[in-house]
């Protein structure tokens, strides 16, 4: 049978002694100068070192050569209360939950006066201090207040309030505390490669938080996934399934259905969580963590992040940035709030599972919600929308004809522009071929009058198309101002997905119109129109306008030669990508256009 680890691996000297720098310096220094006392009180969470630092203590004070706070090792004290040592008759180690009466009380206090047998210090160390009941610390009080020259009392306890206050009051108390994780995982790495078992990357983080911060809880843990490793070592799944944590995979896919409101995939990953066999009161509690998680890289945007979560790797770190940037943080609060009264109503709950799938549908539905995370919640999708919403169906008759006449107006100034666009295109193609020979000059202004012939039909629908229609709008038309302001960041997106659509767009397009149908796109020529309907980019597009302002219409194209091409994204298309004005692309440089933006994309 093997020792366990933690025993194994239980230290002998304060050097040894992990994450309680804070106590074991000022111990040693007294050892050091020989300013001990003649009692003290540890106090601290379980598995963190109390009961060692005990034994290192009374080691080192009934060491030859000591005090010293470096035991030699080679005396008798020292190889009697080395770790997993045979003990010492002068070092009593008593449990006061079995010997916390009146009693065994007062056979401690009339055994204290017998000198030691062959050790420097009669030394008692009363673990569970707390359970000493009224009588038997009473009992104790007087020779802890003034014990013999030969006798030091060590109470270690998880409860020191619990302890009375007369004996509190007559020892040095040194209050230890959980270990961090950063030294803790190194701790047990360490170990790993010392039992020369190979762990798979993420085992280790899980099991610092199994443990809790205790390093006895830590080292339990670790032996046990040790003593079941196969021939590759502790794997990952198998770590998950023993610990019982949730796979970060179905939170992964959780949060991801959350940012997008997709309420379907969120409910089959709660029944994958089912089926898988995991239990849904660690699942939200696992969900509660992730949440926090988010908030803290939604208020760290830079790399600070990696400090306080530094357990996750690089990859999982942008993963999440990313799922913080499409929740948003009111989002992200709520959503903490939710499952934390869930986790709530789960403790002593029948049906846990029904309270995981409120959880999630709560968290789906913030329209619902009128607390003031829910308001926070919509304001933000809001402004995340740009401000682009349907205009209300209550709107009174007033603002109604309001609109219309501001719509006839501009209706009026969009039939003028064409007519002047079409007197520009014709003054240039006139003043080129006056500057060219004959022939050429001849051959020039067949392809303007091709040129406006081809423009015409466009210009004459746009002119009759307000008359054909009605002038009143009717309710869920949208503002076209905040479409056009949100333009550039489509365009960006769009650049993302495909560069030839980018580059289509950003040159010679602009929004002209949009409606409960579609969202009219006015490109600068057919050449360019007919190269974007050949190439499917209206699917591209239409996936950036979801993304961008929330707004999901069929993408419509139509030829408006007055479209402005000297925007800073088309001077950096022509600088980049197309040298060719586009008014004047012919077929064949659309089509090298085209080829050109495929390679750069990698097609």
């Amino acid at each position: 049978m093997s020792l366990a680890l933690y025993r194994k691996y239980r230290p002998s000297v304060f050097a040894d002694v992990i994450g309680q720098e804070h106590v074991t310096v000022p111990l040693s220094n007294a050892l050091e100068t020989g300013r001990t006392h003649h009692a003290y009180l540890f106090s601290g969470p379980r598995g963190c070192g109390k009961t060692s630092s005990a034994r290192i203590m009374a080691r080192s004070l009934n060491c030859e050569k000591g005090p010293t706070p470096n035991p030699c090792g080679q005396c008798q004290s020292c190889t009697d209360l080395v770790a997993n040592g045979p003990g010492s008759l002068d070092v009593i180690e008593l449990d006061a939950a079995t010997h916390g009466l009146v009693d065994d009380a007062r056979d401690l206090r009339d055994k204290a006066f017998f000198a030691p047998v062959h050790s420097r210090y009669k030394i008692y160390i009363i673990d569970e201090a707390h359970q000493l009941g009224p009588g038997a610390a009473n009992a104790l009080l007087k020779v802890v207040e003034e014990p013999p020259a030969h006798v030091i009392f060590i109470f270690a306890t998880t409860e020191p309030d619990k302890l009375i206050a007369t004996i509190r009051s007559r020892t040095h108390h040194y209050p230890f505390r959980l270990v961090p994780p950063g030294i803790l995982a190194l701790h047990l790495e360490k170990i790993c490669e010392a039992e020369g078992v190979k762990v798979a990357k993420g085992v280790i983080p899980l099991v610092v938080r199994a443990s809790g911060g205790s390093v006895r809880d830590a080292l339990s843990v670790l032996g046990q996934l040790l003593a079941g490793a196969g021939k590759d070592g502790v794997s990952y799944e198998i770590a998950i399934q023993l610990l019982g944590f949730t796979d970060g995979a179905l939170l992964d896919d959780a949060l991801d259905a959350i940012a997008a409101r997709d309420g379907a995939t969120l409910f089959k990953t709660i029944d994958r969580v089912i089926e898988s066999g995991h239990d849904p009161r660690r699942f939200t509690s696992d969900l509660l963590e992730r949440l926090r998680d988010l908030m803290i890289v939604d208020a760290l945007k830079d790399s600070t992040a990696n400090s306080i979560l530094r357990d996750l790797p690089e990859d999982q770190m942008e993963r999440m940035r990313n799922q913080s940037n499409r929740i948003g943080a009111a989002n992200l609060s709520r959503a903490a709030d939710i499952a934390a009264e869930g986790l709530t109503q789960m403790r002593g709950a029948t049906a846990p599972r029904l309270i995981l799938e409120l959880i999630c549908g709560r968290i789906l539905l913030p329209i619902g919600d009128s607390s003031d995370a829910g308001m926070l919640s919509r304001i933000e999708r809001l402004e995340r929308a740009e401000n682009i919403a349907p205009l209300s169906s209550t709107r009174s008759s007033e603002t109604r004809v309001a609109d219309s006449a501001s719509s006839s107006a501009r209706s009026s100034e969009t039939r003028t522009e064409p007519s002047a666009s079409v007197r520009n295109v014709e003054a240039k193609e006139k003043a080129a071929s006056t500057h060219s020979t004959q022939a050429e000059g001849t051959t020039k202004s067949e392809a303007s009058s091709t040129k406006v012939a081809a423009v015409a039909p466009t210009v004459k629908a746009k002119e009759t198309a307000p008359s054909a229609a009605p002038k009143e709008k009717v309710p869920g038309n949208f503002d076209i101002a905040a479409l056009r302001r949100a333009w550039p960041d489509v365009i960006e997106d769009v650049k993302k997905r495909r560069r030839l659509t980018w580059s289509l767009l950003s040159a010679s397009a602009q929004v002209l119109s949009v409606d409960e149908d579609a969202i009219t796109i006015g490109i600068v020529n057919p050449g360019a129109k007919e190269s974007f309907e050949r190439s499917e980019s209206d699917v591209i597009l239409r996936n950036a306008f979801i993304d961008v302002v929330g707004i999901d219409r069929r993408i419509a194209v139509v030829v408006d030669p007055s479209i402005d091409t000297n925007t800073p994204a088309a001077r950096e298309t022509r600088t980049s990508e197309a040298p060719t004005d586009p008014n004047q692309l012919t077929g064949a440089a659309l089509l090298m256009q085209e080829l050109g933006a495929q390679v750069i994309e990698g097609k």
